[in-house]
């Protein structure tokens, strides 16, 4: 149902654009994150956005990326800009299309994003490697 495209190879400093199609967007209430596991790391919360319009981001990429969604397009989208190696993952689109982030967050998972990346999301994307040299 999420189909993630838009990563590649870049250089320190450069950026990138993900981008996240749904099968559809169109349901009162939805979360949808973007989502990172390096080789050996878990995997990691980068930005997350809801119907409500609310998005959150990991404190290592606030205010380097912004999370951003079309509803008419289902399409939520990454913009990566000021990428170091650091950011080097395997990314991922996950969405919950019956809660708001809100909800799904802070009331199911009592404001654990890590408890939420393992257990809360049922849809996922297959993934987009990001390469920064």
């Amino acid at each position: 149902q999420l189909v993630e495209s838009g990563g590649g190879s870049v250089q320190a400093g450069g950026s990138l654009r993900l981008s996240c199609v749904a099968s559809y967007l169109t349901g009162d209430d939805y979360c949808m994150g973007w989502f990172r596991q390096a080789p050996g790391k878990q995997r990691e919360r980068v930005a997350g956005l809801d119907s409500d319009g609310i998005a959150s981001y990991a404190d290592s990429v606030k205010g380097r990326f912004t999370i951003s969604a079309d509803s008419a397009k289902n399409t939520v989208t990454l913009q990566m800009n000021s990428l170091n190696p650091g950011d080097t993952a395997m990314y991922y689109c996950a969405a919950d299309l019956a809660k708001t982030c809100h909800y799904l967050i802070e009331r199911t998972y009592g404001g654990s994003w890590s408890s939420a990346t393992k257990r809360g999301f049922p849809h996922w994307g297959q993934g987009t490697q990001v390469t920064v040299s």
